[in-house]
Order: structure tokens, then sequence, then C-alpha cells
């Protein structure tokens, strides 16, 4: 029974008592909410409660009813099978109502009515809101200040949320959308860029007045309306337009905006100083302002290279950008996060491929010059106009710049931010990359330079200074610029002249304050490890050794640090490190009761475990350290992060031991006894690293049943069982891996089915005959997750709908039998519908839609598993298959245009990593034998096609014929048809 006005009371209540603190009065008010959901003009009952002007001072019940409007929209906007969904004269209603309601006054409702415009919109626009665009830009036209404000809100998040679509067809309405807004919405950005300049330049002079303080509310407005009005500008400009690295065509707005968008910057800086005192809204409005404008030009340059090359554009803002950080008066400007985004975009314009003169020779075919000429022609241009911003006076003061006013102020602040956070956070870190990257781009003019620098510090800080003076101070971070490019700086600097002459020498002051020298020395040693050769190496282990046993613990761990990349090391020399081994270990022994902090015990334990899987000589030393695991392990009760660490520890130490490795038993035996038991408090924590140890697949299934708390380990060991040794693991646990499979499939979250999924997936694709019939109760449960409703546009419960989805299309392109065997059993209909689940057609139509519906959220490679079962499906003598001919047929001529492009670069990014591990390369060869990825979908489609008339013939025609002529000739361009 549909809902109509009489119903607003009720449902005013309802919405007021779902909020209740009290649970007897919230429950059944969520209960019947959730009831009325399906039923007619339930939404539109939410959206009177939105716009009542009754109700205006209830923000809160209105809040309610737009996020019960909202998840609405999310399950039952779109029509699907088997549901009744919206009406479409309800949705015509709604979309109305919605457009004559754009100037709310409370922000957050006026927020949440842009998300539900933007929701209807992905699925609505164009073909059942064509006019939607129009009416917002119409209404524009006669807005004041607040309208307009709310209006650019809603644009923005329909934007947003049109650009995420990634089918061609959609990218092609996107640009579509690009060139119709972009004019107004830039002319308008200009504009309230001078209304707000000239508001801020009267600001001074009317402080304090009624009329002022009410003039300075409606120009803070028309800076938010700005602000939306920039996100707008950058999302049509980014996602409006194909990147000119992939087209090498000149992006026209780029050349337009990104001027503009730099003299706004200039415009708006002086302002962050004046209003830093006077006006809080205001100056939090600049800063944001100007951080934001960087961060857009950045996101520009990063998406048109070519276009942002441009004469007109690069120089300018580089320009800016290095004045910015390398003028001295800018120094004491307090204003971190601005100078972070001139670093991150100096460093984008240096690292940026685009802008690397290419090498390669003149290629000319018979139609004239190719596409990689123009590319080579275009990266050629722009490096030169790169190599003008950065003559060699201009590098030479930058990197001075950043070694010496950004590191030495503060060498200790600088490494923990390295550490701990991302590098474009912090001024220091960020300083750092850029240096890193300065240097890699100009090592042979930089290279002397930082020696210079480095030999200037070492002669005015010569080791005998005890002192903490700037000299000693420029030292450490003369000593930090060169232990981050080593690799550089190996030719212009010899390490054994340098550690003979310097680094030893240094040791030898053992005053308190020498402690930060000490440590910088520590961990030059470790990052030069490449380059210390065997005559050296002696030396510098002892030195590591020495630095293991000084005073200050900071110094002790950055040795310990060092020294694991020593000992990991391909070229680690044993014969110079074992008479030092004793002493190592007590020094390790001694370290891990020194330490306080969670992290240090972990590294000096990391320490431990690197030497007992690198050092032969460990059995001499086996009791001492059953001795250590011991006391260590009953020491660290109730910390079972620290015991997780000593597992690891352990499981090295089990393995160097080999078939000696009963001499740990007595340790052994009663850390797994804990670890394994599920009843123990810390089992949560230390199951999953103790069934590593245990790396026994008997064990799993009974841990599995009790508990799915350690699951991620439990998959990650099946996994490597079935990659490694997948024909020898599944004769000997066929019946466990479909009984855990069982287990977990319908018994876990959406995060423990998507790490799961993928398990299966690889069995299906390695056994497609033999694993089928063996986990038929799981496909049976794929199915039910497939069908189900609920998905709601979440992003987990979509993943795993698709990614379910796309293991049963994989089946009916390897095991077609078995998949028409799997949809058509009766044991599979009464388990539907003991789900709720409603099937009016054939299981097979239904996963038809599904296949149709989630291919917009499925990776590369199950895109192109669709787009096969779908072709698949054209050679069915079914006439519902010519009702969905035109779906079938955009989707397979989408895949095929974009995602044979997108396998490829995932296949060149396999290719390109170096020595992977025994998983990772048997999982590469594995993916390259998948017969998916070695059919071709394009002559799969073809000849489905072909069969598909052959079967239907006149049907098939008329079918044909209803394709829209565009669609129609993009799938010819697809298949190569005439």
């Amino acid at each position: 029974m549909a809902l109509t006005a009489s119903d607003l009371p009720t449902m005013y209540s309802l919405l007021a008592n779902s909020m209740s603190g009290d649970e007897t009065v919230r429950r059944p008010a969520e209960a019947a909410l959730s009831q009325s959901e399906s039923r007619p003009g339930f939404c539109s009952c939410l959206m009177e409660v939105i716009a009542s002007k009754d109700l205006v001072s209830h923000v809160d019940v209105r809040l309610m009813a737009s996020v019960y409007f909202k998840n609405s929209i999310n399950r039952h906007w779109k029509t699907r099978r088997n549901a009744s969904g919206i009406s479409n004269e309800e949705k015509i209603h709604l979309r109305q109502k919605l457009l004559s309601h754009l100037r709310e006054e409370n922000y957050k409702i006026a927020e949440m009515l842009a998300v539900l415009i933007s929701k209807i919109a992905r699925f609505d626009y164009p073909r059942e809101w064509p006019d939607l665009f129009s009416v917002l830009a119409q209404q524009l036209h006669s807005a004041d200040v607040l309208a307009s404000h709310r209006i650019f809100m809603i644009l923005f998040r329909t934007l947003k949320e049109l650009s995420t679509k990634r089918l061609t067809a959609d990218q092609r309405i996107f640009a579509e959308i690009s060139s119709q807004l972009f004019d107004f919405c830039w002319h308008l950005w200009q504009t309230d860029v001078q209304t707000i300049l000239n508001g801020f330049s009267t600001m001074a002079q009317s402080y304090g007045s009624t009329s002022a303080e009410q003039h300075h509310d409606e120009l803070f407005l028309t800076c938010e309306r700005w602000f939306l009005c920039l996100k707008i500008v950058r999302q049509l400009t980014i996602s409006g337009y194909q990147s000119d690295a992939r087209c090498i065509q000149e992006i026209k707005p780029v050349k337009e905006v990104s001027p503009l968008l730099l003299n706004a910057v200039q415009s708006f800086l002086p302002y962050y100083s004046s209003f830093q005192n006077r006006d809080t809204k205001f100056w939090e409005f600049v800063k944001k302002a100007c951080v934001k404008l960087m961060k857009v030009l950045a996101a520009i340059q990063s998406r048109h290279p070519y276009s942002f090359g441009d004469k007109c554009v690069l120089p300018v803002v580089v320009n800016f950008c290095l004045n910015k950080i390398t003028d001295p008066e800018q120094a004491s400007l307090p204003f971190e996060e601005f100078f972070i985004q001139c670093m991150v975009m100096v460093k984008s314009v240096l690292e940026c491929k685009e802008y690397k003169p290419s090498l390669t020779g003149r290629v000319i075919d018979e139609n004239g010059v190719t596409f990689e000429q123009r590319k080579k022609n275009a990266s050629n241009t722009v490096s030169g106009i790169v190599s003008s911003l950065f003559p060699d006076e201009r590098i030479v003061l930058l990197c001075n710049i950043l070694v010496r006013r950004e590191w030495y102020q503060n060498p200790e602040s600088f490494h923990h931010e390295q550490d701990m956070i991302q590098w474009s956070e912090k001024l220091r870190p960020c300083a750092e990359a850029l240096y890193m990257v300065l240097f890699e781009n100009y090592n042979q003019l930089l290279g002397p330079i930082v020696v210079s620098i480095l030999q200037e510090a070492m002669n005015n800080c010569p080791p005998s200074v005890t002192e903490i003076t700037p000299a000693l101070l420029l030292k450490d971070a003369a000593y930090a610029a060169t232990a981050y490019v080593y690799y550089e700086l190996s030719n212009y600097l010899n390490f054994r002249d340098w550690f003979n002459g310097a680094l030893s020498l240094e040791l030898s002051n053992d005053h308190p304050n020498r402690r930060i020298i000490h440590r910088k020395v520590a961990m030059i040693l470790g990052h030069w490890v490449s380059e210390i050769k065997d005559d050296t190496k002696r030396a510098v282990y002892f030195s590591l050794i020495t630095l293991l046993q000084d005073s200050d613990l900071a110094v002790k761990l950055a040795a310990s640090r060092s020294l694991c990349l020593h000992v990991e090391d391909a070229n680690f020399s044993q014969q110079y490190f074992l008479d030092l081994l004793p002493i190592c270990w007590e020094s390790c022994f001694k370290m891990v009761e020194e330490v306080q902090e969670f992290d240090s015990k972990v590294q000096v334990l990391n320490l431990i475990s690197v030497l007992i899987g690198h050092v032969s000589e460990v059995i001499p030393y086996a009791q001492k350290l059953v001795q250590f695991f011991q006391k260590v392990w009953e020491e660290s009760s109730g910390e079972s992060l620290l015991q997780i660490q000593l597992l690891v520890a352990l499981r090295s130490f089990v393995i160097a031991l080999g078939y000696q490795s009963p001499i740990c038993y007595s340790i052994l035996l009663p850390v797994l006894q804990k670890g394994i038991d599920i009843n123990s408090p810390d089992a949560l924590n230390l199951l999953e690293d103790s069934m590593a140890l245990l790396a026994c697949f008997s064990y799993m299934v009974d841990i599995i049943e009790r508990s799915f708390d350690h699951l991620q380990v439990a998959v990650s060991i099946m996994e490597s069982y079935i990659i490694l040794d997948g024909g020898e693991f599944l004769n000997m646990h066929a019946s466990n891996v479909g009984k855990i499979l069982d287990l977990i499939i319908g018994n876990v979250n959406d995060k423990g089915l998507l790490s799961i999924l993928p398990v299966i997936d690889i069995l299906v694709q390695c056994f497609r005959v033999e694993v089928p019939p063996l986990i038929n109760s799981c496909l049976q449960k794929l199915v039910i997750i497939c069908l189900s409703g609920g998905d709601d546009r979440d992003p987990s419960k979509t993943a795993v709908k698709a990614s379910s989805a796309a293991i049963l299309a994989r089946i009916l392109v390897m095991n077609a039998t078995y998949l028409a065997q799997l949809t058509s059993d009766s044991s599979l209909s009464v388990l539907l519908q003991q789900a709720g689940v409603t099937i009016e057609d054939s299981v097979l139509l239904c996963l038809i839609d599904i296949w149709l519906d989630k291919v917009d959220h499925a990776s590369p490679m199950q895109k192109k598993t669709f787009g096969l079962a779908l072709s698949i499906i054209l050679t069915l003598r079914m006439p519902q298959v010519l009702d969905k001919l035109d779906q079938i047929l955009s989707t397979c001529t989408s895949v095929i245009l974009g995602g044979d492009k997108d396998l490829t670069e995932e296949e060149s990014r396999s290719q390109g990593e170096e020595t992977p591990h025994s998983k990772e390369l048997r999982k590469s060869q594995i993916k390259v034998s998948d017969p998916i990825y070695q059919m071709s979908l394009e002559k799969s489609v073809r000849e489905n096609l072909q069969t598909c008339s052959t079967l239907h013939g006149d049907a098939f025609n008329s079918a044909i014929s209803r394709i829209h002529p565009s669609e129609l000739a993009q799938v010819k361009q697809a298949l190569k048809l005439p």
C-alpha cells in the first residue's frame, strides 16, 4: 500500500523516535522505517519532511530523513529483476521536487540534498534526466549568493559522481558535460576572484561596524562558492579530457586556467599575514585557498603534462615555486603547507617522465609521423623549457638551500618525521625528497657541490669538537645529505678514503655531544653498503659493532638498523664478521633489556632474526639463544605484539637449526602450545604467527571451525600451497580445502570474502575440471550472493558481488557444462528460496544481468572474464538473449576498447619487477598461462555474434536495428567489422 500525505505525521514521529537514546523507542521506529522502505511513496514522504517549511528548526529530523532517502536511492532506485523499486512517476516527482528546493539555508541539509541529486544522476543522467544541467544553469542566472552556492554544491557532487563511471560511453558523456559547463563555471570563478579581492581590500576600513559584519558574511559565502567553483573547474579539466600524455593533443583549458590560478595564489598570499591576527575565518580561508590552488595546479600538471608544459604555463609556475623556496625572506613566513606544495610541484616537474628528452631515433611510417614520434617531439620541446628553468647556478642554489636551511636546524626531528609520516605532509621530509630528485636529475653538477659542502663541514668541525655549534650541525646535515644520495655520489666520493680519513675517526671521540654525529655515521654505513669493498668491510663491521655498544640508545638503534642492511646484503662477508658475532649477540641481548619502546624492541629482535637467517654459525650459540628466547618470552607476558616478533625470530631460528631443531623444543613447544590455544586471552594476536610457525595445513580446519579471527593468515597459507604445489596439495587435502571454503563462504563479512574469493578464482583457473564439483556447495553460495540484494552502493558489498560473479563467469568460459548443471540443480532453487531470492526466469538469465551490472566495478581481468562469458551467452538458443543484445554488445565493446590496454599495463608492471619472490613469480606464471588471459575477446564476440545471427535469423536483425547508430558504429570499430 502506497504512502500518502496523510502518513507524514507518522513518518515524522518514526524519524524522531529513530534518534532516541531509549532503545525501546528507537528499535521499533527503525524496524517500522525499514519495513516502509519498499512501499511506494516512501521517498516522497521523506522529501516532504526535508523540504517542509514547518520543520525548518527540526534539523535533526530532516537530516535523518535525508539519510533514509539516500539509502533508498542506493537500494531501490535502479530497476532490478524481481524487485518493485520506485515507480517512474515517483522518480519524476522526486527529481522535480529536488530541483525546486535549491535554496536550502542549513548547510548540512544542503550538502545531503546535493548528495541525493548526485546519486540519482548516476543512474538517470542523461537518459531519464537529460535537462539536469540545463535546469541548474538556468537557475544560476537568477540566483542570489546563497542559491548559487547551493547549486555549485550540487554541480560539484554530481560531477564528482559521474566522473567515477569508467565505461567508454560514460566518459564520452562526461566530456560533453565538460564542454557545456566549463566556460560558464570558469567565467564565474574569475568574477568571484575579483569580488573576493575587492572585498578583502576594503575589509580593513570597515572592521567593527554592524553593516560591515553583514557584508563579511556575504563575502565569506562568496568565498565558499568560489572554492566550490574551483573544485568544479578542476574536475572538468582533469576528468573532462583524455590525458594529453595519451592523445598528444593540446588541452586548451590548461593554458587558460593555469596562469590565472597562479595569479590568484599571488593575489591571496599577502592577505595571509594581514588576516592572521584580525579575522580567523578569512585567515583560514586564505590559507586553504592558497594550498588548494597549488594542489589543483599540481593535479593539472600530472594529468596533462604536455599542455601544462607550454611556455606560457610551466615557466611562470615553476619560477614562482622556486622563488618561494629559495627566497630567504620567505623562511620566516609561518605557512608550512604552502611551501610543501611548492616543493611538490618542483619535484613533480623534475620527475615527470614526459619531460625527459627522448633518445630514440625518428621513425616514419607510410602515413607520416607516428604517435611515438609526436610524443618524442612534445617531450623534447618541454624538456628544453625545463632545462631553461634550471640553469646551473639555480640548481646549486636550490641544493644549498635544501641542505643547509631545511636540515641542519633540527636533524633529530627531521629523522623522526622521515620515519613516521609521508614525505608530503611535513616540510623537512618534503625538502629531503626534493633534494634527492634534484640530485638524481643533476648529479654531475651537484656531486662536486655536495662533496664541497661535506668537505667544508669536516674542515670546520674536526672530530675533536665537542660543543654543539652551527659547524657541528652543518656537519650533521652534510653527512645526512651524502647518506641519502649514496648511489649517485659514489662517483665523486671514494668511500674507503672517506671512511679511513674521517668517519672512523669520528668514533674516537666518545663525548656525549658527539652522539648526533655518531648516529649519522651509523646511518651512512648502512646506506653506503653497496659501495663498501672487501678491503674495508672488516673495519666497517667493527665500527658498527662498536656503535652497537655506544652509551646512547639512539646511536645503538641506528647501528642495529645499518647492521641489518649489511647482514642482508648479497655481498655480506661472513669471514670478516664471525669473530665479532659473540659481541654482537651479547650487545643485542643487552639492548633488548635496555630499550623501553615497543618499536625499539622490535627493531632489535629483527636484527636477531636477520643474524639467525644469514649467519651460518648459529648452532654454537643455540643454547644462549634458547635461554634468551626463554627469558624474553617470559618477560613479555601480556605484550602480545612483542611476542609476535619473537615468533618471527623463532621461526628463523628453527629454519636455521634444520635437523637439529630439537635443541629449541624446550622453548618452542610451550610457545606453540600457547600460540595455538584458541581459548587463550592472547589468541587473537598470536594465532596467526603461530600458524605460520607451524606451517601445517592439517591444523587449519580445526582453527577455522573455532574462529574466523585469523582468517587472513589461513588464506595466505592456503594460497601459498595452491600456487607453489597445487597438484600435490590438492591430492592430499582436497576434502579439507572444500570444507574450509564451505566454512568461510556465507559465514564471514565482506572483508573476509574479498580475501578468500581470489583463492577460489586461482583454484578454478588451475583445476577447471576437478575443482568445481569439489566446491559445489561453495559455488551455490556464490550464486546466492550474486542474486541477493543488499549491495546498496556499498563498495565492499559491490566488490564481493563482482568478484563472485567473475568466478561464475570464469566457470562458464572454462567449464560450461558444469555451470549448466550448477544453475539447473534443484538444490540451488531450494537454497535460493530459503535465502528469500525469487527467480522468475532461469538462474543463468539472472547471472547475465549481474555480469552486465557489475562490469563497471570489476578489475581488468574480471571485465574480460565477463566479456567472454557474455559472448558465450550469444550462442544460446534463448530468445531472451536478443532482449539483452544491445547491453551485451555495449559491455563487450567497452571492455575490448579499454580493457586490453589495462591488461597490458598490468603485464608490463609485473614484468618490470626485479627478482620476484618464488611465490610472486609463480603467480605471474599462472596469470600468463590463464586461458582467459590468452583468449581474444574481440575474436570470441565476432564469431559468437555470427552464431547468434544464424540461430535467430530475422529476430536477430530486428534486435540489431534497435541499437543506436553511434553504439553500433562503436561495436563495428571494436570488432573490426565492415
